[in-house]
């Protein structure tokens, strides 16, 4: 049982201490510690297997658990509960719920039942879904839940504020609607219990007794109510037995706090802590390399891993001259490992955020490698990117696809009794639906004012020379109402998509200078339409939050710029922030079992606003490590880059430029961008600074839609 364990893995199973906590590096064999401690247990401690409980947090970690039990201890481990969290509340709730004025088989809804609710209160209360989407709504209420902010103290916080005030009122009849059918989310199941147990002394002894030794796995994710459910299991006779790595905290954004494993023995006293620090996954070169960034933390419990498994493979830092040379690079290096008989399941692609993977999904569709998106929709499938395409369709088509996704997003209040009038309308006249709104008069109220403003936009949007993709982009989107919906509804993730796809645009602008709006959407519908492969081998792309307790044997790190990683939104944190996407860095790389590529781009980002600049998480590597190639890493100025093959001039070929000439310091306003002042002009073309959110732009300086600054 314990034969082929190392001295510290030895120490951790068979400690004899009430409270033990095992601070498990990445790699370094956790779930073998936590499944051959409760083994330990039974086989030479005695202690029945049903007195002994074990929460995970996933079911795919407990199904893992109890497999490895049952090779162990075959019959016997079958009376060990290994459970989920969330499952252990059911059961406790199953039992004792009428305490709390619940039936005993009291409903649990999922996250389609949670839409139907709301579906219910947009339509009860008059709310807008396009303002206050479903996602920001639920994810209020279970703010308010996880936070015990009751209906009352939310509505007390509102106020008269327009924006929250809605969402109270959801929540009221959201929490209504639960109890009225004796119905529990799974916020409630974890809130539920810790109040059980809080106010039913009786019903806390009882559990108490139950589980005589309690483990739990992933201790460095626990969030205050699932730790204040676990504390108050453990009474004045039971064991507790925690294992977590605080390195690999990085769900605080949706509660885990570090402290609690770091600050476990203020909690319980006389606690034994032992570290696993041999890691039997990495090399030594990637191991030393994420050590080297970890160790930049402050707020941890000390440990350096080290490995056996000795490497003179370097890290590979790739620095490329923009998205496209990097997501390229990815795709001949996979087709390399392939070409050395490497399987593409083994080789994984992560990245900071779900909008980095347009570019790496291109590059891998251009060189024919399978992939699938791990637990994720493809770039150009996702609700806002398919919205944009269809606005830009309806620009260059006009089809009845188009139209139908876009005309009611943002809604124009045109419901089913009008949508079914133009669909008659035009299959009488076999025109359009575009053209049935256009050219005749039959619908009424808010949806006739409405969709002549639609029609109006079209039109106008026509008249932009077909090769401003970017203008026509952004034009629709802002004239349209659909940035404002998203911006109202604080939809961050979804806006970030879109910017991607306006760096799409801009690539494509740049290498194609007099490319089309219609030539663009032929290449894209080349993108957004899903190959099937025949092999069942992909190359898996994912958040580096979705790879955790992953690995592979190839791994790439993709995205590798300040502002992106680490996030904007964390450095605004300040310390803790950074820590935590540090800590996720340490994740991202320990996931390597061979080989790991970090890479990134230069140029202009349109989700950073900015220019972008090596991430802080590959200069803090140890040049020991690490191996840089493409670009020059130290001096990324604009003649170190390879430029697209047709300059950007050239566009100026087709344009009149015989208006206004522009100077350096200059002032002036756009029609679309607004308000800017002009930084250089070259050739005809001007580089002119606008105001958030649009950045730096390179005009023909002669354009219609140049106009000087009043006073300049």
């Amino acid at each position: 049982m314990v034969e082929n364990l190392n001295k510290q893995q030895l120490e951790a199973v068979t400690s004899n201490s009430k409270y033990v906590r095992i601070v498990a590096g990445a790699g370094s064999g956790k779930t073998r510690v936590l499944t051959t401690r409760i083994a330990y247990l039974i086989e030479e401690q005695n202690v029945f297997p049903y007195r002994i409980l074990a929460i995970t947090f996933t079911n795919k970690a407990a199904n893992e658990m109890k497999e490895r039990i049952s090779t162990t201890l075959a019959e016997k481990g079958l009376g060990v509960n290994v459970s989920t969290i969330h499952a252990l509340c059911v059961r406790i709730l199953r039992e004792d719920s009428i305490a709390l004025g619940y039936p005993k088989n009291f409903t649990i809804i999922d996250s389609q039942d949670q839409r139907s609710l709301l579906n219910e209160a947009y339509k009860a209360l008059d709310i807008d879904r396009k303002e206050f989407t479903p996602g920001s709504v639920l994810a209020y209420i279970s703010g308010n839940k996880t936070a015990e902010v009751d209906v009352e103290y939310a509505f007390s916080l509102a106020g008269d504020n327009m924006l929250q005030k809605p969402l109270a009122q959801m929540y009221e009849f959201y929490v209504s609607r639960l109890k009225s059918m004796y119905a529990m989310d799974f916020d409630d199941l974890l809130v539920f219990t810790k109040n059980l147990f809080k106010e039913y002394p009786e019903v806390r002894a009882k559990w108490q007794r139950r589980y005589s030794h309690i483990h739990v796995d992933e201790f460095q994710d626990v969030d205050n109510i699932q730790y204040a459910i676990i504390r108050y299991l453990v009474g004045a006779d039971n064991h507790l037995y925690v294992v977590g790595d605080p390195d690999q905290t990085i769900y605080t954004w949706r509660g885990a706090n570090v402290d609690i494993i770091m600050s476990f023995e203020k909690d319980f006293k006389d606690v034994h802590t032992v570290i696993l620090n041999q890691n039997y996954r990495s090399t030594n070169m990637i191991l030393d390399g994420a050590n080297s960034i970890i160790i930049n933390n402050k707020n941890r419990l000390k440990k350096e891993l080290f490995t056996e498994n000795k490497s003179d493979k370097k890290i590979v830092h790739y620095s490329g001259a923009g998205q496209e040379y990097e997501a390229n690079w990815i795709a001949e290096e996979i087709n390399a490992l392939i070409d050395r008989g490497v399987n593409y399941k083994e080789i994984a692609i992560l990245y900071r955020a779900n909008y980095l993977s347009r570019a790496l999904e291109k590059g891998l569709l251009d060189y024919k490698i399978p992939y699938v998106i791990y637990g994720g929709t493809r770039f150009y499938d996702r609700q806002e990117v398919k919205d944009a395409l269809s606005y830009l369709r309806m620009v260059t088509s006009g089809d009845d696809l188009a139209f139908t996704r876009v005309i009611n997003n943002p809604r124009r209040g045109i419901g089913n009794k009008g949508m079914d009038n133009l669909y008659a309308l035009s299959s009488s006249h076999n025109i359009t639906l575009y053209e049935a709104v256009k050219d005749f008069d039959i619908l009424t109220g808010k949806a006739r004012t409405e969709s002549k403003k639609f029609v109006e936009l079209i039109e106008r949007v026509k008249l932009i020379p077909s090769e401003q993709i970017d203008v026509i982009l952004n034009t629709l989107l802002k004239d349209s109402g659909y940035l404002k919906m998203l911006e109202t509804s604080k939809e961050d993730d979804r806006l970030e998509n879109l910017k991607e796809l306006m760096n799409d645009i801009e690539t494509y602008m740049k290498n194609n200078p007099e490319g089309s709006l219609e030539e663009y959407m032929q290449i894209i519908s080349l993108y957004s339409d899903k190959e099937q492969y025949d092999t069942g081998s992909y190359v898996q792309l994912m958040t580096i939050h979705a790879a955790k307790g992953l690995e592979f044997n190839y791994v790439f790190v993709a995205g590798m710029s300040d502002g992106v990683f680490p996030s904007e939104r964390s450095l605004m944190e300040g310390i803790a922030g950074l820590e935590e996407e540090r800590r996720l860095a340490y994740v991202a790389y320990t996931r390597a079992k061979e080989q790991l590529y970090l890479t990134e781009s230069a140029g202009y980002s349109f989700v950073l606003e900015k220019m972008r600049s090596t991430s802080r998480f590959i200069t803090e590597i140890d040049s020991d490590f690490i191996e840089r190639v493409g670009a020059k890493f130290e001096n990324k100025t604009k003649e170190t880059f390879p430029r697209p093959k047709k300059p950007l001039v050239n566009r100026i070929k087709k344009l009149d430029t015989s208006g206004i000439k522009l100077r350096d310091g200059v002032k002036i306003t756009h029609t679309t961008y607004g308000d800017g002042v002009v930084i250089q002009v070259d050739n005809g073309v001007a580089t002119i600074a606008f105001m958030h959110p649009h950045g730096i732009k390179k005009l023909v300086e002669g354009h219609e839609s140049i106009k000087l600054k009043d006073g300049v």
